[in-house]
């Protein structure tokens, strides 16, 4: 990647995540920008990264970019129990008209994204040592949240979302940011919604 590239990855080859300068900006990175803000945007991209090492391929190889099957057999099994209830609750997403997303396809990337999302909320957590203060009428929490909703605003032709259906490993915006937080109690308890709605699933996933 070029320096002004938008994008961040994870290498599992030399077990690192990188991150080109062009995505330290606003909305991902404000330095002048609330905290709680900032941990939603780049945060969350930080912790998707560094659970991509941790994801249905990454795991593979070990923290020297060997491929290697580095876990237990019972740790193997509850994160493919894990993953497949990730991937199932993915497939009955639909970004256009009756056409699904693949649960399949974009196993890794949803993995990264509940994970990451969870890193950089417990990093806050962390960071604010207990202080709560709101702004703008909204708590840390749910800036936090607000925060990563914004990084994913998007808008897309009916056509162009038929065809990353079939080709692209990354969820549409909408479904990163809804098919990830309605996993969250977090997110459920900082914006007060309640057993049902839809922004609670029923069957909430967690790998990470």
């Amino acid at each position: 990647m070029t320096p002004p590239t938008v994008n961040a990855f994870y290498s599992s080859a030399t077990n690192s995540i990188n991150f080109p300068a062009g995505i330290l900006q606003s909305p991902f990175f404000d330095p002048q920008r609330d905290a709680a803000v900032n941990f939603g945007g780049i945060g969350s991209v930080i912790g998707h990264e560094m659970t991509h090492g941790f994801d249905d391929s990454g795991r593979k190889y070990d923290g020297s970019g060997n491929l290697r099957d580095w876990w237990t057999a019972a740790d193997a099994s509850e994160f493919d129990k894990r993953a497949a209830c990730i991937a199932g609750e993915y497939s009955n997403f639909s970004p256009v008209d009756d056409l699904k997303l693949n649960g399949s396809l974009t196993l890794g990337e949803n993995t990264a994204d509940n994970g990451g999302v969870r890193v950089a909320l417990m990093a806050l957590l962390d960071t604010l040592h207990g202080q709560s203060a709101k702004v703008d009428g909204f708590t840390p929490e749910q800036r936090f949240f607000l925060g990563f909703g914004q990084v994913f605003c998007e808008n897309t032709s009916s056509a162009q979302a038929r065809a990353r259906v079939v080709t692209d490993p990354h969820s549409p915006g909408r479904f990163r940011v809804n098919g990830t937080v309605q996993n969250m109690p977090e997110f459920q308890k900082a914006f007060a919604c309640k057993a049902g709605q839809p922004m609670v699933s029923a069957n909430a996933c967690r790998v990470w």
